[in-house]
């Protein structure tokens, strides 16, 4: 993995994106919970990136400031989501780095991580092409499914699309994620060798339920 993904600010990596969150860890403390739990994967994803970057006494001080020290994360056992809001907030005030950029740090290394840790070739099934794989995402979440049983994931529907532009809706019972969604995206452009800019068109609607990012690629 390259050693660039905390250290970079989220603007120079990603280009424009509008409204990025600087949430504090009461915020992020505040909205978890709406779903009881995530894997372990998600949390030793988390450690993977700071170690990589900051090494292993970077992680324990945010294991600490946390609340959570000595916490080693087992893969398929299942963690609060406070614990993942916890450990995001902690790193952001360890490394002196806003949330919104953790999040965003952190979609990116995702897709490369995912790729490398077992699941290319559930990635390569998703598509061939960058809309085909936004197409394909509640697809391949279903899969994921057989593989985690207790995984509860979003949902992206593909509106208004162009040769290079469409609008993605995000849906989820999870608040304030969006600003991974943006790092997701961008770790996927980066994956299909594209260049992409999102504006996020709205937040979480009460209606619908859905935060609508328009993205445009070359």
């Amino acid at each position: 993995m390259p050693r660039s993904y905390l250290l970079k600010d989220h603007h120079e990596a990603f280009g424009r994106a509008s409204c990025p969150l600087h949430r504090s860890r009461a915020r992020l403390h505040r909205i978890a919970g709406t779903i009881e739990s995530m894997y372990g994967l998600i949390n030793i994803a988390i450690k993977d990136l700071v170690t990589e970057d900051f090494g292993e006494e970077a992680w324990h001080r945010i294991l600490s400031r946390a609340g959570l020290e000595g916490t080693e994360f087992i893969l398929m056992d299942q963690y609060e989501d406070s614990v993942t809001y916890d450990l995001v907030g902690a790193a952001a005030e360890e490394l002196d780095v806003p949330a919104s950029q953790i999040l965003q740090s952190f979609g990116a290394y995702w897709t490369k991580y995912t790729a490398v840790k077992g699941y290319g070739p559930l990635l390569d099934s998703a598509g061939k092409t960058f809309p085909e794989f936004l197409q394909n995402l509640d697809l391949m979440h279903t899969r994921v499914g057989t593989m985690f049983p207790d995984f509860v994931p979003p949902s992206f529907e593909c509106h208004n699309m162009t040769e290079h532009s469409l609008d993605l809706h995000y849906i989820s019972e999870r608040e304030g994620l969006e600003d991974l969604v943006i790092g997701l995206l961008h770790g996927l452009a980066e994956r299909f060798e594209l260049t992409l800019e999102i504006i996020q068109d709205e937040s979480k609607s009460e209606q619908t339920g859905a935060s609508i990012f328009h993205l445009k690629w070359t």
